[in-house]
């Protein structure tokens, strides 16, 4: 099969009969156009998807640039949360510290107050990681805890030793009289009989100062058959007090008085021939020689 191809020009029709080559042309155009076309495709879908992968691997960066700054905000409000926990306890334990040094005498020598003096050389420690501080805070915190019970413990013995020096019995009932009558048998000023006096008077001036001989709670103040304006003071142990005839009572029940506080003025009051204090001890209840108190050293 072959094509022949009339061509008009001026000087007339020229016959052009192409060869096979000329066939194959359009052919090769077509395939050659199909394959850069396809190529062109191939590339713009890789670029697409290399384009489509680093956009995936922004987001999750982005992803986990969030998820570290949320995880940094709960670790800084743990860490900030600790702090003010053991702030909190260090000032409690300060404030404990100071009372016991003042308690003991010792505030001179203790200044809960400043900081504590440290230094000396030391070398570069490596990082530390936050989790590491947050648990170094546990076991510092879980000391503080510790320390603190340990002080209020030494508190409550150190108070406790200070009440038992207070509620030791001891010395006179005033400042200022002498003895004018010891405990035991004696012939009574009233009716001259041979009667037991289960305390010791103190003569004095009226009006005088009496005074607590050791520490404890005031049980009765108020007038007594006998006593006149009495005060009564239990000291614990079983041991109490009792300061009779008085002009004027001082204190009330209920009332804690320390060892040395007046509790009322001296007077004549009851069953008395002159201003003077009927000063008794009582043990169980019952009336025992105040002597070996009243002459004993004071603890």
């Amino acid at each position: 099969m072959s094509v022949t191809v009339f061509i008009q020009g001026r000087n007339g029709v020229t016959r052009w009969q192409p060869s096979k080559r000329w066939f194959l042309l359009p052919i090769m155009l077509v395939v050659t156009g199909t394959a850069l076309y396809q190529y062109s495709e191939t590339r713009f879908a890789h670029q697409q998807a290399k384009v489509d992968e680093n956009q995936q691997l922004r987001e999750q960066q982005k992803q986990q640039v969030i998820e570290l700054k949320n995880a940094t905000e709960v670790q800084l409000a743990t860490l900030v949360t600790h702090v003010a926990k053991m702030q909190a306890k260090i000032t409690r334990l300060e404030a404990l510290g100071q009372q016991v040094a003042q308690n003991n005498l010792l505030d001179d020598q203790f200044d809960f107050s400043a900081e504590v003096g440290m230094g000396g050389l030391s070398d570069l420690g490596t990082g530390i990681e936050l989790s590491q501080l947050i648990n170094d805070m546990d076991k510092l915190a879980s000391r503080i805890d510790n320390n603190y019970l340990q002080l209020s413990l030494l508190e409550t013995v150190s108070t406790n030793l200070h009440i038992d020096e207070e509620r030791y019995i001891s010395g006179r009932p005033i400042d200022k009289g002498w003895l004018s009558s010891p405990y035991g048998l004696r012939n009574d000023p009233f009716n001259g009989r041979r009667t037991m006096h289960k305390g010791i008077d103190f003569a004095g001036r009226e009006g005088a100062d009496v005074i607590a001989t050791a520490a404890g709670v005031v049980t009765w103040s108020g007038s007594m058959f006998g006593y006149g304006e009495l005060v009564e003071i239990d000291h614990g142990n079983g041991l109490r007090t009792r300061y009779g005839h008085n002009k004027s009572l001082s204190v009330n029940v209920g009332d804690v008085v320390a060892k040395g506080d007046t509790i009322a003025k001296m007077g004549s009051t009851g069953r008395s021939t002159g201003p003077h204090v009927h000063y008794e001890v009582l043990r169980g209840g019952q009336q025992i020689d105040p002597q070996k108190y009243v002459y004993r050293k004071a603890s």
